[in-house]
C-alpha cells in the first residue's frame, strides 16, 4: 500500500499548497466582512437601468439590471409592471428565491398606500432586487436587453451572488427615476 505522503519530498509541498489555501479562503472571508460594514445604501437609477452599492457618498460598486416592463413612471397599482420610485429598505433577505437570491424591498410605503388608496387601487408589493434563478441563469447578462420584471430589479445569478451576502436587512434603498 503507498501513501501520498510516502516520498518526504513532497510533504513540504503538499504542506504549502494547504496553507496557502487556508490563507486565502481567511483572506477573502476577512474581505467579505470588511465589505458587509461599507455598503449602507442601494441607490437604483432607472433611467441608467444601474444598482449602485454605496458606502455613504463612495460608490462601492455599479451593476447593470432590467426594470420592470413599463419602466418609465413610478409604480401605482398592482399588475402596472413598473418599478416603484422613491425611498425604501431591504425589509428581507431570501437565500432560496426562485429568482436564485433576492432581496426584498419595503414597497409599497406610506406615500404609495396613500396614493393607491386615491386612486382606489392596490399598490401591489413583493419588489425586490434579484438575478435570473437556475431556469434562465444561462441567458446572464443578455437579460438586460428588455425590461421584463413584473417591477422587480434584476441582476444576473453570479451578481446578486456578490451584493446578496454585502446587504443587510435595513439597508436604505433610493429608486430614482
Amino acid at each position: 500500500m503507498t501513501c501520498l505522503f510516502h516520498d518526504r519530498r513532497k510533504l513540504p509541498w503538499f504542506v504549502c499548497i494547504f496553507l496557502c489555501a487556508g490563507i486565502s479562503a481567511c483572506a477573502a472571508s476577512h474581505l467579505t466582512a470588511q465589505a458587509v460594514s461599507k455598503v449602507n445604501r442601494i441607490v437604483v437609477e432607472k433611467s441608467k437601468r444601474t444598482v449602485t452599492l454605496m458606502d455613504g457618498e463612495k460608490i462601492v460598486k455599479i451593476y447593470n439590471a432590467a426594470l420592470g416592463g413599463q419602466p418609465v413612471g413610478a409604480k401605482d397599482r398592482q399588475g402596472d409592471h413598473k418599478t416603484p420610485e422613491g425611498i425604501y429598505s431591504v425589509d428581507a433577505k431570501n437565500p432560496n428565491s426562485q429568482f436564485h437570491k433576492a432581496l426584498h424591498i419595503s414597497y409599497p410605503n406610506q406615500a404609495d398606500r396613500a396614493h393607491a388608496r386615491k386612486l382606489g387601487v392596490s399598490p401591489g408589493g413583493d419588489v425586490e432586487i434579484h438575478g435570473l434563478g437556475a431556469k434562465w441563469g444561462w441567458i446572464g447578462a443578455k437579460h438586460r436587453l428588455t425590461d421584463w420584471t413584473d417591477g422587480c430589479i434584476a441582476v444576473t445569478n453570479e451578481e446578486i451572488d456578490e451584493i446578496y451576502p454585502l446587504i443587510r436587512v435595513g439597508t436604505t434603498v433610493e429608486i430614482r427615476p
